[in-house]
């Protein structure tokens, strides 16, 4: 199997080492459109349905004909729900019955992200962080974590901040130490998803969290 090295650093953004990295995963050549596909799906299943309107079976009335059929002169009318009269249902309006889940198989998902990957990995923007471990909730801690990083290694010419951070285990004191950070984004590998991978530049990767991905490619 193919590889390619990638540097380890510590939590003071010091190389202490390399790991390899199957080019299989880590080394795949762009696929713009396929990307774009996953994105489109995960969009698509978190989308809430919210827009409603009611149409002429919905709305209140309509019990009784508005007026006889003939001899007053006026048009007729069998109901004051219809969509011609205010008050009345909607017509062609969007309703809570749409559906914009879209299917992408598990293969496609997994090597969109994986390609992802290979592209920050090519603008050097993967890091690799040998593990982080807090004994307290401390926001200050991962601030200059990241800071030193920033200083050292991320090549990035953009001064707003934009680091994802994954990490190989739910960590209660690393999420809440992280949210308050803006820019700055924690999850777990078993959330790992393309949105949050292409919404942040930088990304910084627990050694573990890389192992899982290399045993379930």
């Amino acid at each position: 199997m193919s590889t390619i090295n990638i540097k380890i650093y510590n939590e003071k953004a010091e190389n202490i080492g390399e790991e390899k990295l199957s080019k299989d995963v880590f080394s795949l050549d762009l696929n713009e459109s396929l990307v774009y596909q996953a994105m489109l799906a995960q969009k698509g299943n978190e989308r809430q349905v919210l827009a409603h309107t009611k149409d002429r079976s919905e709305v209140r009335g309509g019990g009784k004909k508005p007026w006889r059929q003939k001899g007053t002169g006026r048009a007729r009318a069998g109901s004051n729900r219809s969509p011609i009269w205010i008050g009345g249902g909607v017509t062609f309006g969007p309703t809570k019955n749409r559906n914009f889940k879209k299917d992408i198989n598990r293969k496609m998902k997994q090597k969109a992200i994986n390609i992802v990957f290979s592209d920050k990995i090519k603008n050097n923007a993967f890091i690799i962080l040998d593990k982080i471990e807090l004994k307290e909730f401390k926001t200050a801690f991962v601030d200059k974590l990241i800071s030193s990083f920033e200083k050292k290694v991320i090549k990035d010419k953009n001064k707003k901040r934009s680091v994802l951070v994954i990490n190989d285990s739910k960590d209660e004191k690393l999420k809440y130490s992280v949210r308050n950070l803006e820019g700055v984004k924690m999850i777990n590998i078993s959330n790992l998803n393309i949105l949050d991978l292409l919404k942040y530049r930088n990304l910084i990767i627990t050694k573990e969290a890389i192992k899982q991905i290399n045993k379930n490619k």
